[in-house]
């Protein structure tokens, strides 16, 4: 089955104190290189800054209302992803601790729902 693990950041966290391990950028690099190596990675990336993002709503008349910036006013944002191929919601439990967005902020799983269309 596959999950998706949404990297939920927290503007107002630090992951790792300064002189205690590696950069943020090494250890989603060294988790990267974990997922590789276990087959289990379909797809994944980095989204660019919530700054660039651009919502749409449509209202019930069918206008469109487009805004810059976030769909929600708060410190979190939606920073990447990983999709991975597991056997189930306990292995993409633990794959989700692994990763260093866990530490940093949350990890979010969704299982992918597998639809048949034409």
């Amino acid at each position: 089955m596959k999950y998706m693990l949404l990297i939920i950041g927290d503007s107002g966290t630090e992951p790792v104190a300064e002189g205690e391990g590696p950069d943020l950028f090494q250890q989603f690099q060294d988790y990267h290189k974990q997922v590789l190596d276990a087959g289990i990675m379909v797809d994944s990336n980095v989204l660019d800054s919530f700054e660039t993002a651009t919502s749409v709503r449509v209202d019930g008349g069918g206008r469109r209302l487009v805004t810059d910036g976030p769909f929600a006013e708060t410190r979190e944002y939606l920073g990447g992803y990983y999709l991975l191929d597991l056997p189930d919601l306990d292995a993409a439990i633990d794959w989700a601790a692994r990763c260093p967005g866990a530490r940093a902020g949350r990890i979010e799983i969704r299982p992918i729902q597998q639809l048949d269309l034409p």
